[in-house]
């Protein structure tokens, strides 16, 4: 598998991003490896907070987060999915598939041996990130859902998800930067639309970017969809803390957290928030109140979520 690994200097003096580097290499599944970047940041014996951006997002979409969260004395892990960030970029469209992404983030949570995890997730984030929590439920002890869910294409995804799809396909320019200031609430300023175009130097570092939204099921034959309904029904037994925090401004997942607290259990008695002024990159618009309802969560459940 050819991949694009972006020069480290453009992540050199990145506004509220002042993280030091980790890495660790994951089977490319064809015989390679790629390089995986993460943050790891606070006691390293404490129990993971696990942070999975989205599309077409990076690590840096949760900088306001991981200081609140590591105040309160958390460890926080935060990767770059493969194609995204300072992670490594397949070169071709093909190489990116759902399982694939499922299977490299498998494979993080694997080398870090992490236990006890807290899942703090965001759009493709969640799509990963609850299959991971439905297909290893004993590493997992809470689950935090923003602006999210796990599609199984048994139901229309809504004109909103249709017309981003259309867009990132025909746009001649992928404007990342420019598609994370427009799905907020704020107005970002240009150093931060830069920060966010800081990893894709030119077109060819995106194709995992242009790849994201053709993988999300939205028909029932879709490759990714049995498993997700397999994910469906190990989530609709799941009995530890499971939050919703979803925000107000969001057309792309509205009503998903109304679903979630319907069919899973551990949704049941909890302090489910909707974050006023928040659009669908609610870490970006309302960060620090996000972070704050996920050290609350942590200590509410600490006994009640514990792993056995």
């Amino acid at each position: 598998m050819e991949c694009l690994r972006t020069d480290d200097s453009r992540f050199d003096n990145l506004p509220g991003y002042d993280f030091s580097p980790n890495y660790l290499t994951v089977d490319d599944t064809e015989g390679g490896s790629l390089r995986v970047h993460y943050l790891d940041e606070g006691p390293a014996q404490a129990a993971p907070v696990l942070l999975l951006h989205g599309e077409p997002s990076w690590s840096y979409l949760y900088r306001k987060m991981i200081p609140v969260l590591v105040a309160a004395g958390h460890r926080v892990i935060a990767p770059d999915l493969v194609g995204f960030g300072r992670t490594d970029k397949p070169s071709q469209r093909s190489d990116y598939t759902y399982q694939r992404h499922v299977d490299w983030m498998q494979a993080v949570l694997d080398q870090l041996e992490l236990e006890q995890i807290t899942l703090v997730c965001q759009d493709w984030g969640g799509l990963i990130g609850l299959r991971l929590v439905a297909e290893n439920p004993q590493r997992f002890a809470r689950v935090v859902a923003a602006n999210t869910m796990l599609p199984t294409g048994d139901h229309d995804p809504g004109d909103a998800f249709k017309q981003w799809q259309a867009f990132s396909q025909q746009v001649p320019e992928f404007p990342t930067g420019s598609i994370i200031d427009k799905a907020t609430t704020t107005t970002l300023p240009q150093a931060v639309v830069d920060a966010y175009d800081a990893p894709y130097p030119d077109e060819r570092y995106k194709e995992g970017a242009r790849q994201f939204p053709l993988l999300v099921p939205i028909t029932p034959d879709n490759p990714a969809s049995e498993k997700n309904r397999a994910a469906w029904k190990v989530l609709s037994q799941w009995h530890k803390p499971f939050l919703t925090a979803f925000s107000d401004s969001d057309p792309i997942t509205a009503g998903g957290d109304k679903l979630m607290q319907k069919l899973i259990p551990g949704c049941a008695g909890q302090d489910h928030t909707t974050i006023a002024n928040g659009g669908h990159f609610l870490q970006e618009d309302q960060g620090e109140t996000l972070a704050e309802v996920v050290v609350t969560f942590i200590h509410n459940t600490t006994h009640t979520g514990a792993v056995e």
